[in-house]
């Protein structure tokens, strides 16, 4: 294993992770289901979207990484709001601590928008894809799955857990698209 490509899976793996222990803040049923399911959804995702970028190939490289960061700022901000809004709510309205197809897809699309610019990268870095991207896959489930369990050992702050994991989903999102604007 390359130092280049460890790094990258850890890189990529971040988001996740974060996203993994604001799930874990907020939900306070079926730890070790939810961490199941939000390890293989993002691990599956971070496996895939550097496959799809290597395989859509260089020339749209410049297109991609012109919105890229919009799309994962927008998705991780519309769902730290939605998590910050049914902090409001009782237990028995809200929506986010259910993992539906809907949150997993739309959760696992924001945190590996970046691996298809990786996937998209690759060539230049003259690394082929298989191993970073199984790299991630793996790297991203573990993390992930840590990320839920860890989570949940505070979960019992309640709803001030609530708003500070959508305030960390909104704070990635910004981290995100500041590292593409300032660069």
């Amino acid at each position: 294993m390359d130092l280049t490509i460890a790094l990258i899976a850890v890189s990529l793996a971040v988001d996740a992770f974060s996203v993994s222990i604001s799930h874990g803040l907020v939900n306070k049923t079926s730890k070790m289901a939810n961490a199941v399911k939000l390890g293989i959804s993002f691990g599956s995702f971070q496996t895939l979207m550097p496959v799809l970028g290597w395989l859509a190939g260089v020339s749209i490289l410049n297109f991609i990484s012109g919105f890229d960061h919009w799309i994962a700022f927008g998705l991780l901000c519309f769902i730290g709001f939605r998590m910050i809004y049914e902090s409001t709510k009782n237990d028995s309205e809200k929506l986010f601590n259910s993992l539906s197809i809907g949150n997993l897809f739309v959760l696992s699309v924001a945190t590996s928008i970046d691996a298809l610019s990786v996937g998209l990268s690759l060539p230049f870095l003259r690394i082929q894809v298989l191993e970073p991207a199984i790299m991630a896959g793996v790297v991203t489930f573990c993390l992930s799955f840590l990320g839920v369990y860890f989570g949940n050992q505070f979960s019992h702050f309640g709803e001030k857990a609530e708003v500070t994991g959508g305030l960390i989903l909104i704070i990635i999102g910004f981290r995100i698209l500041l590292e593409h604007i300032m660069v």
